[in-house]
Formats: structure tokens, sequence, C-alpha cells
């Protein structure tokens, strides 16, 4: 019985791959095609390989709604921190960290997304330029004995920013 079960599973599998709309090995070479000309290779397949879109608006789509994720996460991340660091000296640079995301999360991203849809690419490279520089500078509010517990986050976002930024210029240049 389990050689049928594994049969049936692959005989399924077999099947999705064949009436899926776009060839993957099409899907992959475009990821792959477009990540190339980003500077984070390696994020950038990792983040678009799955469940990719078949034009390069759609990656830069995905890639964008993926900042706003990861923002929006490290914004409750540090309101969670907010709580446990009150009376500490962690307590400023948190708070500064979190009116630097606050907007981004709230109305710069979602107006950069929205930009992107409409075809307003210049207005969404400079939003997604912008939140790399509010990731460096939150990052930049934590010196000496405040060691940021913030760094990865930040970096993580300040690299999907940068990739962002790389496919909204393939987007303007009319790949």
């Amino acid at each position: 019985m389990r050689t049928s079960v594994s049969s049936l599973s692959i005989l399924l599998l077999y099947i999705l791959l064949l009436s899926s709309p776009l060839p993957l090995t099409q899907c992959g070479d475009l990821v792959d095609q477009i990540c190339k000309k980003t500077p984070f290779y390696d994020l950038c397949v990792l983040s678009l390989k799955p469940n990719s879109g078949a034009d390069v608006k759609s990656l830069a789509s995905k890639m964008a709604n993926l900042v706003l994720s990861n923002v929006t996460d490290t914004l409750n991340f540090i309101q969670g921190l907010l709580k446990e660091a009150t009376g500490t000296s962690l307590e400023r640079p948190l708070a500064d960290c979190a009116e630097l995301y606050i907007p981004v999360v709230k109305y710069n991203l979602p107006q950069a997304i929205d930009a992107l849809i409409r075809g307003r690419y210049g207005f969404a490279n400079y939003v997604f330029s912008d939140v790399s520089k509010q990731a460096d500078a939150c990052e930049k509010n934590f010196s000496g004995e405040n060691e940021s517990p913030l760094t990865d986050r930040n970096k993580l976002i300040s690299n999907l920013c940068d990739v962002a930024v790389a496919i909204i210029n393939i987007l303007q240049k009319g790949f």
C-alpha cells in the first residue's frame, strides 16, 4: 500500500507540474535573470522563487510586499521590546526606531506599492530607497553599551529594499 501511495503522490505532482500555466523553468529563468541584476542575488532568488509572478512587475510587487511584511514584523518586534525596556537604556533608541518605522508601515510603503501598481516607478523607487535609509538610521540609534537587538532585522530590511530598488530600476528601463 505504501508503494501505491507514493506512486499516487508522484503522479499527482507530475500532473500538477504539467498543468501549471507557466513552465517552472521559464519562471525560474526570469527570476534568475532579474536577480542577477540586483545587489543581493541569493536573497532575491530566495524571496522570489516560490510562487513567482510571470513578469517583472509581478516580481517587483512581490518584493515590495515582502518589504512591507518585514518592516511590519520588525515594528511589532520593536513594540514588544519597548514593553520590556521601560526605564532601561534601550527604551529611547527603541522608541526612536518605532517613530521611524510607524509612518513607513502606515503610509510610505502602502503608497509606494500603489505607485508601483500604477506604473509610477520613480516614486516607488524613492520610497524604497528611503526605507533602506530608515533601517540604517534605526541601527545608528544604538551605540556604546546599547547593542542593537535589531541589527539582523534592519540589515534584512535594507537589503530587501536594495533588491526592490534594483527591480524597479529594471522596470523603469522597460525589461
